[in-house]
């Protein structure tokens, strides 16, 4: 079975941080007091790597038409430019094009008012006919958690069916309260039978840690999801209980996997490459513990572990960035221990028959 979570970051082009002080010329290596925006000596701009970052975000931002949140970047530029140069003048310039355009926009929409008249009521109906429709397509939700039950209910039985949905709904929602949290926009879960589940996100200017956090909150709630299965086992003794811990583990430790867009790839961005490469050390110490009697292929061998090691060796060669998060290393190999753990003490319940 493939069932695996994903989260789908649709994400704005984050706002360049504020650069260190710079003190000497990048040109020229003149010395500058701090607040200097331009060498005296050869007219070089300080902070001019800074300024490129912000065109090229802004640029992005007037390609997906954002062009509100464009017209605040370009201005955050002119903190950074003296104020008599060209630059600065064009930068103003550009602002007051976007501010045309967004004017030109206003225009058109009071423009179809006036000549609807009396028939504006009618356009305004069919705006909310309109919202109606798109109420009714947010219920994709409902409709993939039914598909979701149906399928399994008929490959293995209500019982697995509702408690593996559970499971999964729970560490969706990890992932939806994570970015709620930060005041974002989020949407519910989507199901895919036989795939997983994934939460649409809209974010700006999210830092890495933060990304890491949205992202590592699934695996965190679906682990919370085990425990609460493993306590329904110890009250009830029910055998299907101890099978939803081990695949409830085994999913959340797989989502851990730092490629191919699942939740470890996202939180991998924020940490260094000794870290991915400490990461990937504990994976592979937890393959070598399930190997036994020297049986590579022996029957209590857990290659999933093996397969998400190597997969953080394999990042570990990729670029990394200036600021790696402690935390976000902490969490991850807190996650990595602790799942590894129960999916290597459960995985034989894993091979009984869920039953129906």
């Amino acid at each position: 079975m493939n069932a695996v979570s994903t989260t789908n970051a649709t994400v704005l082009p984050p706002e360049p941080a504020p650069p260190e002080v710079i003190h000497n010329c990048p040109s020229c290596s003149h010395w500058l007091p701090e607040g200097t925006l331009a060498c005296p000596d050869c007219q070089t701009l300080t902070y001019g790597v800074h300024l490129a970052e912000i065109a090229r975000s802004a640029q992005e931002l007037e390609q997906e038409q954002k062009w509100v949140e464009a017209r605040e970047r370009w201005r955050s530029a002119l903190a950074w430019l003296p104020e008599e140069t060209q630059q600065a003048a064009s930068v103003r310039q550009h602002i007051a094009q976007i501010d045309a355009r967004l004017k030109a926009a206003d225009d058109q929409k009071t423009k179809w008012t006036k000549r609807l008249g009396p028939f504006a009521p009618i356009a305004l109906f069919l705006l909310k006919i309109k919202s109606l429709l798109f109420l009714v397509f947010k219920l994709k939700f409902l409709l993939s958690l039914v598909a979701f039950f149906g399928i399994y209910w008929v490959l293995f039985g209500w019982k697995f069916a509702a408690g593996f949905l559970a499971c999964l709904f729970i560490h969706e929602m990890g992932h939806y309260v994570a970015v709620r949290r930060r005041g974002l926009k989020a949407e519910l879960p989507v199901f895919l039978p036989m795939m997983g589940a994934y939460v649409r996100w809209y974010g700006q200017g999210v830092s890495l840690e933060d990304l890491a956090s949205i992202s590592l909150a699934g695996p965190l709630y679906g682990l919370f999801a085990v425990f609460a299965c493993y306590g329904f086992f110890l009250s009830t003794h029910a055998p299907i209980f101890m099978v939803l811990v081990y695949v409830g583990a085994w999913v959340n430790f797989l989502n851990l996997f730092p490629l191919l867009g699942l939740d470890g790839a996202q939180a991998t961005y924020a940490l260094s490459r000794l870290q991915r490469g400490l990461v990937a050390t504990t994976c592979v110490v937890l393959f070598a513990l399930s190997i036994t009697n020297g049986e590579v292929f022996g029957p209590t061998t857990l290659w999933i572990f093996l397969i998400v090691g190597l997969g953080m060796a394999w990042r570990a060669f990729g670029p990394e960035p200036e600021k790696p998060s402690t935390r976000t290393f902490l969490y991850f190999q807190a996650l990595v221990l602790i799942l590894g753990v129960i999916v290597y003490r459960t995985q034989f319940a894993g091979m009984v028959a869920p039953g129906r």
